[in-house]
């Protein structure tokens, strides 16, 4: 059916194609009562997860569709980013498919409707409607004028109704964020985070793909957190095709896949298994993700992919990941993660 329906989807810009298949979602009929087979099952970070593949931020910026995402195959869902207050984001265009590339060139700017309305939302849903975990990605706004002050404010108000929160520091489209990346605003940033809600969910970081190897060091330090998620879009440009090539923002997708493949396998190595890793960027299929977990990751998660393969890419991949697993003798997805790295 998606194969039928892309044609129409593409005739729309990138951004009103991605407002028409929230819609649709919002309307189908999808329950979110799926059950994953037993050997997808993941225990990280204290949480289970029914299977290791999981909706990227950056699709259900305001909580609107999360419930259903479970439906369509996600073992987890992570929404956001999620600023204290609302904000309009960069002007439009800022949303572009490279289909050539079979990838993405975003520029959005952390567009949403703040931390109020998305907990208005998620409170609305009752939890036994989550058969997986529910992630909530904070940020801090554009205009900030203490930026670490936008992260204690969206910990506190968004802490208690989620499964785990990711403090993203990594998005090339808000101007400066990624210098908390560097050591002493990383160790400020998060300690403060957590002291606001110490006895609140895990506290997941995620990091650009660009950085170097003595930030990979630096940011492998132990700190509290509880795992990294690997990685943001890339402000690099390999070569690449379409005539939106040019445009400034992140790039995701396929170009992204060997660069987010490396940065997994370099944080293995630099934190020796010691933190959990979640991994992001140009996962596709099956083979993407098993890839991915068998790098490091215990979880993996994606966004632009569905713009190419489809709303149900997350069944798929479930179960092409069964079908690697018995392949290769694993009783358990946990058994294959960092084989081919440890």
């Amino acid at each position: 059916m998606y194969n039928l329906a892309r044609p129409l989807l593409f005739a729309f810009d990138a951004e009103s194609a991605h407002g028409l298949s929230l819609a649709a979602l919002r309307l189908l009929p999808i329950s979110s009562a799926r059950r994953s087979p037993p050997e997808l099952s993941v225990n990280f970070a204290g949480l289970h997860f029914p299977s290791p593949v999981g909706l990227a931020p950056g699709y259900d910026k305001n909580a609107e569709i999360f419930a259903k995402a479970y439906g369509i195959g996600f073992g987890f869902v992570e929404i956001g980013t999620v600023t204290p207050l609302p904000q309009a984001g960069n002007p439009r265009p800022r949303l572009f498919r490279l289909v050539e590339d079979r990838a993405v060139i975003n520029r959005m700017g952390f567009n949403n409707e703040g931390m109020e309305a998305a907990a208005s939302r998620i409170g609305a849903i009752a939890r036994q409607h989550r058969v997986g975990p529910l992630g909530i990605n904070i940020g801090a706004n554009k205009d900030s004028e203490d930026r670490i002050a936008d992260y204690e404010k969206a910990m506190a108000r968004l802490a208690p109704l989620a499964d785990y929160v990711t403090v993203n520091i990594s998005s090339p489209n808000t101007p400066g964020l990624r210098a908390l990346q560097d050591k002493s605003a990383l160790d400020d940033l998060l300690l403060r985070v957590r002291a606001v809600a110490p006895d609140g969910p895990p506290l997941f970081l995620k990091v650009a793909p660009d950085l170097e190897p003595a930030d990979i060091d630096d940011i492998a330090i132990e700190r509290g957190i509880d795992a990294l998620i690997i990685s943001n879009t890339t402000i690099t440009r390999p070569p690449l095709q379409s005539s939106h090539a040019s445009e400034a923002g992140g790039l995701s997708g396929a170009p992204l896949k060997s660069l987010a493949q490396q940065r997994l396998t370099d944080f293995r190595k630099a934190t020796g298994g010691r933190i959990g890793l979640i991994g992001v960027g140009g996962i596709a299929s099956a083979e993407d993700a098993y890839a991915r977990i068998r790098a490091g990751a215990s979880l993996v998660q994606l966004y632009s992919a569905l713009v190419y393969e489809g709303p149900y890419l997350a069944r798929r991949i479930n179960k092409g990941l069964i079908e690697l697993l018995r392949r290769d003798g694993f009783a358990n997805i946990s058994e294959a993660v960092g084989v081919d790295v440890d």
